[in-house]
């Protein structure tokens, strides 16, 4: 019970960031540093106290462990192609995005693998979408700047939802 009013805790946590974010990376197309950090901070803390009070007698070190793997390999995923996709007119997969990865691979991670990969694809299929009808809209060409951190964490929000209640 303690362990779900934990989860819960986090996870209204990350939904508030996640719209302070959404707004920020909208409007000024960043990241604020000290707001992904703070995701990432309260998604160790809620998986490192979900794993202690859960535990009845010996703690699962697995979804954490799990967690920590995914954050990992989604943040190498994301900083290969913010270094492929870098242009000379500073174009390209920011920075911000990068480090968004490694915290989404935090919580998604923790459900599960599939939860992490559905995530990830949503926001790019999302955020594809986006911009295909911007273009076709013709509101926004190919050099134009797409702010990605929504289009992220939507999807992360959508794979967390449908996992959680699906």
């Amino acid at each position: 019970m303690f362990a779900t009013a934990i989860n819960l805790t986090g996870l209204v946590v990350f939904l508030g960031l996640s719209i302070w974010l959404s707004i920020i990376d909208w409007r000024e197309h960043r990241l604020p540093n000290r707001l992904v950090a703070a995701a990432g901070i309260c998604a160790l803390t809620s998986h490192f106290a979900q794993t202690v009070v859960g535990a009845d007698s010996d703690p699962n070190l697995e979804p954490f462990i799990r967690s920590i793997v995914t954050a990992v390999v989604c943040f190498a995923l994301f900083l290969a192609l913010h270094l492929a996709s870098r242009t000379k007119n500073g174009t390209g997969m920011g920075a911000g995005d990068v480090k968004l990865a490694g915290v989404l691979g935090l919580y998604l991670g923790w459900i599960s693998i599939d939860t992490a990969v559905l995530g990830i694809a949503a926001g790019f299929l999302l955020g594809a979408v986006f911009s295909l009808s911007m273009m076709a809209f013709r509101k926004a060409n190919h050099r134009s700047r797409v702010a990605f951190g929504p289009w992220m964490l939507i999807g992360a929000w959508l794979a967390i939802v449908l996992a959680t209640f699906g």
